[in-house]
């Protein structure tokens, strides 16, 4: 079993507290697998009876009538109505149940909503409903852009705890594994931590990887968004993939597709088609924050894939930067260690050869925040370059502040102090040894 300790303690904590819990997450990340088999098994081993624990799979087409908002609160209502103790409720892909007009304004007839339709019921009101159940402990998943993450609280009027669950991280990857650390993350680089690509033969991953982009990830998108022009959502999706970590904006996109396609897309399309993937929970953006002047600048984002096996499933697993790769693997660390991360930039007023002054910027790869401490990291592949030491390590010099400054490297070292305090750490150690929550409060 792999498991998902850091999930499972977030959903132990949530117990009984009054409010349902949602938890959000790309497709195949494991989250009815939580559920239906990581948290029910704890629940069993504190005594909660099997009937006590009611599993409704709404993407089960046996359980298709349930979609319809009236007929799955009924049906739970009858299930618990004769049970005194506690029950918890599993409603797996809760986004599938269907909208639709309040039956009194349709003489009892059940009709689909349209988006213009106010009176309606919806998966909210069943959420909310079975919540109020004083014996009714809810948990539902949710997976795509049908829902929006960012809009739970708006949703729920407050009223959900939300758990966004992500491809397994490195830690929990070498933990089911386990053998020569290396040999492990070059895998993990290569093909990521979706938890079935990380169970199936090495033969079957890639194959496997690439399925699931086209059949599952691209098809809710476009269906989900009514989106007619697949063609440009796939272009979008490649410069995104082959541009993963570099800075981005919808002109320079607009740009790179007119150039390698002579297709022509507006910007307000392509920050719409941006917006489709960050909802199917596929990429996530990380915005260019000013380390000096304390702000969000500009439009320009860098763009990380939630896992790198499918990152390099849409490259079909050629071109495979390292660089970019590792970058990637950091920053979805920093985020699933409960890290607000930005990338960190600042301008510098320079002498040039001639001894005219000219204003330089210089970036930090990630700028991140927990609570009141903040850490800075670059991520570099090799410094044993004169050239690269010398880019990775001068922002930090010209920074000069009292925040813990980080290079880690794509090397099997242990971590080690540089000049000015600055540590310089090997990606493995990193990611499994330093244990970044505990490290970055210690300061």
């Amino acid at each position: 079993m792999i498991k998902r300790d850091r999930y499972l303690n977030e959903l132990i904590r949530s117990r009984k507290n009054g409010f349902p819990k949602v938890i959000t997450g790309i497709r195949r990340c494991g989250k009815s697998y939580l559920l239906k088999e990581i948290y029910a098994k704890y629940l069993k081993d504190i005594g909660v009876k099997n009937e006590n624990i009611l599993i409704i799979e709404l993407d089960d087409i046996l359980n298709y009538k349930y979609r319809n908002p009236i007929r799955l609160m009924e049906y739970v209502q009858g299930l618990i109505n004769h049970l005194s103790d506690d029950v918890y409720v599993f409603i797996d892909e809760i986004q599938l149940i269907t909208k639709i007009i309040n039956p009194e304004l349709t003489g009892g007839e059940i009709k689909k909503a349209k988006e213009t339709d106010e009176d309606t019921i919806s998966f909210v009101d069943v959420v909310l409903g079975l919540s109020r159940i004083k014996n009714v402990d809810l948990y539902v998943t949710r997976s795509n852009s049908k829902l929006l993450s960012k809009g739970v609280a708006t949703e729920f009027r407050d009223k959900a705890t939300e758990i966004h669950m992500r491809p397994l991280s490195f830690k929990e990857f070498y933990e089911y594994l386990g053998g020569d650390e290396r040999a492990a993350f070059n895998e993990y680089m290569r093909h990521g931590g979706m938890p079935l690509a990380v169970l199936s033969d090495y033969d079957n991953k890639e194959q496997y990887l690439k399925n699931l982009f086209e059949l599952t990830y691209f098809k809710d998108i476009l269906e989900y968004n009514k989106i007619r022009k697949s063609e440009s959502l796939s272009e979008i999706c490649d410069v995104l993939s082959f541009c993963s970590g570099q800075p981005l904006n919808s002109q320079k996109i607009v740009n790179i597709l007119e150039s390698r396609k002579k297709e022509k897309i507006g910007k307000e399309a392509v920050d719409r088609y941006i917006q489709c993937f960050e909802n199917a929970y596929l990429i996530d953006e990380a915005k260019r924050y000013d380390i000096k002047g304390g702000d969000v600048i500009g439009a320009t984002r860098k763009y990380y894939f939630e896992d790198v096996g499918l990152r390099n499933a849409r490259l079909d697993f050629t071109s495979l930067d390292s660089g970019q790769v590792i970058e990637n693997i950091v920053y979805n660390e920093l985020i699933y260690n409960g890290y607000n991360v930005k990338v960190g930039t600042f301008n510098q007023v320079e002498k040039d050869k001639t001894g005219k002054s000219i204003l330089k910027t210089y970036e930090v790869d990630f700028y991140a925040t927990k609570g009141t401490k903040s850490i800075y990291i670059q991520v570099t592949d090799d410094i044993t370059k004169a050239s690269t030491k010398e880019r990775e390590i001068r922002p930090y010099f010209l920074i000069n502040d009292s925040i813990r400054k980080v290079i880690v490297i794509n090397e099997p070292i242990k971590e080690m102090k540089l000049e000015n305090g600055i540590l310089l750490e090997g990606i493995t150690d990193f990611l499994l040894n330093q244990m970044l929550s505990v490290r970055l409060y210690q300061q």
